[in-house]
């Protein structure tokens, strides 16, 4: 077995281990980290990582390799139990209905569900929603390792994972690209509050993240601030994702976000404003929705709080809350605007 030293390298990357043998030993520093993409090549090459500070330690295929005994028997038998084969016809279904609904094209799109507290089953990486099988399916542990499934997991996993451990009632995660919900992640937007009762009950204020690389740490660490209080999220210039109680759930929601800004798209060409839902019949919904379990970030907010300001032409608004009597104080700005300017009009015409 070849052996080779990259205690120099704090962080390691992919690139770090392209030219490494496989099934060669790596020793690494004690507290050297490892990118999720380091980690995929690791496993592909089964190399096995030692840290400088426990070299008896060595573990195979990197933290990221498939566990030995006990622990991958009680993997294998989760993977292949009988509630994992109805969660993996429930995932096939609803990766079927994104692809029939437009919201996912080429490889695109990635699913996943708590099968068990450290486990989760997921799609696989670089195969269609529309092609994928049971058969293809993956199993990964809390920091994205694959521990079963012979196609390699999804690369977005992480961005799964760090939703599941913000959220421990959260049982699936779906991310898509529905095209009418993604024109706002496009813009910076998102869809305005206190117009359709069916959303506002399921979805809700809607979140906004800034842009990430796709796969990355930092990407899916963006949904952090949001995720307790918002199950759907606008990924900046990519998508969205949702989390729910059930698989089913999930992909409602992503048809629910879609639906709705499509329809706010085709109000705005109607030419007239918008009709708002009174902020008392909001906090009516509000409360269906909390009974049901939902999460809301509005639930402690005053009446006045509750339907945000849209932009000029009402079909978007700033992400995140627009506080108390925003669209009043917007309204009262803008007449203080208009009689300044008309004010300083008079003065130079008397001049002149």
């Amino acid at each position: 077995m070849s052996k080779v030293n990259l205690t120099g390298i704090k962080v390691l990357t992919a690139r770090d281990f392209e030219g490494i043998k496989p099934a060669a030993e790596v020793e690494v520093a004690a507290g050297a980290i490892l990118t999720p993409s380091a980690k995929d090549v690791i496993q592909a090459k089964k190399i096995r990582i030692c840290r400088n500070d426990a070299p008896a330690a060595c573990a195979a295929a990197s933290t990221s390799a498939s566990p030995s005994g006990s622990a991958s028997s009680e993997a294998r038998r989760i993977f292949n139990s009988p509630e994992a084969q109805i969660i993996k016809q429930e995932m096939i279904r609803n990766a079927r209905k994104l692809w029939d609904r437009q919201y996912v094209d080429g490889n695109g799109g990635n699913l996943s569900y708590r099968i068990a507290p450290d486990m989760f089953i997921c799609t696989p990486t670089l195969l269609s929603k529309a092609d994928v099988t049971e058969d293809d399916l993956c199993m990964v542990d809390l920091e994205g390792n694959q521990i079963e499934g012979t196609q390699k997991r999804t690369s977005e996993i992480f961005l799964h994972l760090e939703m599941y451990k913000a959220v421990p009632e959260a049982k699936a995660v779906i991310h898509a690209h529905p095209p009418h919900a993604t024109a706002y992640a496009l813009v910076g937007k998102v869809p305005p509050t206190c117009v359709i009762p069916e959303h506002e009950v399921f979805v809700g204020q809607v979140a906004y993240t800034e842009y990430e690389t796709p796969g990355t740490k930092q990407f899916a660490e963006t949904v952090l601030p949001f995720v307790k209080t918002h199950n759907t999220i606008l990924l900046g210039n990519h998508g969205v994702v949702c989390w729910a109680d059930t698989l089913t759930h999930a992909e409602w929601y992503q048809e629910i976000v879609d639906t709705y800004c499509r329809t706010l798209m085709l109000a705005a060409q109607l030419g007239a404003p918008i009709t708002r839902i009174p902020a008392d019949k909001a906090r009516a919904l509000l409360t269906v929705k909390k009974r049901l379990g939902l999460p809301d970030a509005r639930f402690d907010m005053q009446e006045c709080q509750l339907c945000d300001a849209p932009d000029p032409g009402g079909i978007t608004a700033c992400p995140g809350s627009c506080g108390c009597g925003g669209s009043d104080n917007s309204n009262a700005d803008t007449e203080a605007l208009v009689k300044m300017v008309t004010d300083e009009v008079m003065k130079a015409l008397k001049l002149a």
